[in-house]
This record gives structure tokens, C-alpha cells and sequence, in this order.
């Protein structure tokens, strides 16, 4: 029988494979894939990515973690002037059971963040800042922090033909929840670098180096993959990539040594 945790990194492929042979396609170039790897594209989008962590630090098991995101843009208003991009991320999480000795699958903490889009410095460098909130909506407690998390997220991105540079950097701190679960004070880094080739094809580094500043355990991974982008008659993109990943550097156990982050991004036309 095929368990769950199993079953998820499969589930993106399979619906990728479904979507783009059903399909009229069309080459995409390099602005069509600087609109779709770019988190400041002020368009709406739908994500489905998936991060397997094949080893753990001082552990034999692994995780697994489905996050399954949406993007909506905001225009300006006479309340609002700026632009704003709201990303609701839903994560369907495997965790080791620590009473079972197998896997245990279910829903994680929802996460929040709305981006107000700046204007552009001298250089081209696109800047957007907002606050962000986690929600202790786990299934269980392996799954979650069990707390509500508050912070506040930037992200800056310098777009050119050759592709992306940047970072997205996001700080939380813990403010309510079970009082019987530790603080949270995360610090999350996450380098950009895309660089486009010929006909929709593309290389990437994305890797998330995550700080425990209430622990004061951390890991920092770099990344190294490739993706493809493909565009409809309508301009929607449809992005299938895929980027191994492994820890330079970490301190503490439990913390990914390996993993492969893949998945399919929608960033939708007109």
C-alpha cells in the first residue's frame, strides 16, 4: 500500500503531466519567465510545491512538506496608494510519529504575508515590505508550532534579461498559543537566483536558510536545479522546476542535510 507521505511529491508531477499535455503551449521567453519566478509580479497565481527532505541530521527518517499557495494582487486605492500582494500558504505536512514509531501526515500552520509593492530604486532593484502572520492550525502537534506567529517579510529583486537576483527575508515571533509549547523567533533567508537560457528553460538557487533564534539552532542549504516555463494563448505561464538541495552549514539535530524542493507554479493571463 502506498502510505501518504508517499503519495504527495508524486501528486504535483502527475498533475503537471495532466495540465501541459491538455494543453496548446506556446515558447516562452525571458520576460515570461521573469514574471513567473518573480514573487513581486503583481499577478494572480497558483502554486503547488513540494519539499522532501530525504535526510535528517542525526536521524535515519524524513519529511515532507506540500505547500499549496495562492497569490493575489491589489491594486492601489484612494485608502491603499500602493499595490499590495497577498500569499496564502497551506502546508500538508509528514512528520516522523514520535508515539508510533512511522509517519505522521496532516494539515500544518497557514501562513499569511501581505507585500506592499515600493517603487523602484535608481538601479532597476524592486523592493516590497509587509507584515506577515502564521496561524497554529496543524492537525497535530509534530506538525505545527502550536502557536500564533506575527512578523514582518521583505523581499528585493534586481530583474534583467540574463534573469533574477534578490532575497525574500522573513522574521516571526511567536504571541499566543499553547502556552505548554515552546517560543518561536524564526529568521528566514532566502537567496534568488534565476538564470534564463533559451525557450523557457532556466537554472535556479533558492534555498531557504532558516535561524532559530529562540533555539539557537539554524541550517543554511544552497540549492542548484533547473525548470522549464511554458505559456498558453491566453498568457498564462506554467512553471515545472526542480532543485536538489543540500545543508552547508547547521547547527542541532532533526535539520535537513539533503532534499529536493520541486513543483509547478501557475501564474495566470489575462
Amino acid at each position: 500500500m502506498v502510505k501518504p507521505h508517499e503519495c504527495l511529491p508524486r501528486l504535483i508531477v502527475a498533475v503537471a503531466l495532466t495540465l501541459l499535455s491538455a494543453t496548446a503551449l506556446a515558447q516562452a521567453s525571458a520576460d515570461d519567465a521573469n514574471k513567473s519566478n518573480n514573487p513581486l509580479n503583481p499577478a494572480p497565481g497558483l502554486n503547488a510545491q513540494d519539499s522532501y527532505v530525504a535526510k535528517l541530521y542525526g536521524s535515519d527518517k524524513h519529511t515532507n512538506d506540500l505547500l499549496l499557495r495562492g497569490t493575489l494582487p491589489v491594486l492601489p486605492s484612494e485608502h491603499m496608494p500602493a499595490p499590495q500582494i497577498f500569499r496564502l500558504t497551506v502546508p500538508v505536512s509528514t512528520r516522523p510519529d514520535p508515539s508510533g514509531g512511522g509517519y505522521t501526515t496532516g494539515l500544518g500552520d497557514v501562513n499569511l504575508f501581505d507585500i506592499f509593492l515600493l517603487k523602484k530604486t535608481e538601479g532597476g532593484v524592486e523592493l516590497g515590505v509587509g507584515p506577515l502572520i502564521t496561524a497554529p492550525t496543524a492537525s497535530k502537534d509534530e506538525l505545527g508550532a502550536g502557536k500564533w506567529q506575527a512578523g514582518l517579510a521583505g523581499v528585493a529583486i534586481h530583474p534583467s534579461p540574463g534573469g533574477l537576483l534578490g532575497g525574500l527575508l522573513q522574521w516571526q515571533h511567536s504571541f499566543a498559543g499553547d502556552s505548554d509549547r515552546a517560543t518561536v523567533n524564526t529568521l528566514t533567508l532566502q537567496p534568488l537566483w534565476i538564470h534564463n537560457l533559451r525557450e523557457g528553460w532556466y537554472l535556479r538557487s533558492t534555498g531557504i536558510w532558516t535561524f532559530d533564534l529562540a533555539g539557537s539552532n539554524y541550517y543554511i542549504p544552497i540549492g542548484f536545479g533547473t525548470g522549464k516555463i511554458w505559456k498558453t494563448s491566453d498568457g498564462t505561464l506554467y512553471n515545472l522546476f526542480a532543485e536538489p538541495q543540500w545543508t552547508l552549514a547547521h547547527d542541532g539535530d532533526g535539520l535537513p542535510k539533503f532534499s529536493v524542493f520541486f513543483g509547478l507554479n501557475v501564474t495566470l493571463g489575462k
